[in-house]
């Protein structure tokens, strides 16, 4: 069974940066494809970064290019999100994913293609 744990979250002003890390456990984290989603207060679970298991590919959601990084480290069985230029648009609660099943090296940006989630770290966003 794999366990995702979020840790980095909390509250920034307009403007300012966070790291979000990811730590796996209960598994072969380099077999694994990861993504990034977040949810604000009534809205959906949207993808926001993701990156394949070999951190060739990468993906931003329109709303995090240029801002965010997504990284990896595999030796440390951890996923990165560096958030930069922050705004009160991106207060949600973030989310890591992994993907179990990749076998071609690619990044996966639905929901439905991921098989574990973390329990999510709320980041605050003050105007």
């Amino acid at each position: 069974q794999v366990q995702l744990v979020e840790s980095g979250g909390g509250l920034v002003q307009a403007g300012g940066s966070l790291r979000l890390s990811c730590a796996a456990s209960g598994g072969t984290f380099s077999r694994y494809a990861m993504g990034w989603f977040r949810q604000a207060p009534g809205k959906e679970r949207d993808i926001v970064a993701a990156i394949s298991r070999d951190a060739i590919r990468t993906y931003y959601a329109v709303s995090a290019k240029g801002r965010f990084t997504i990284s990896r480290d595999n030796a440390k069985n951890t996923v990165y999100l560096e958030l930069n230029s922050l705004k009160y648009d991106d207060t949600a609660v973030y989310y890591c994913a992994a993907n179990n099943y990749d076998a071609g090296g690619f990044y996966y940006t639905n929901i439905s293609q991921y098989d574990y989630w973390g329990q999510g770290t709320q980041v605050t966003v003050s105007s």
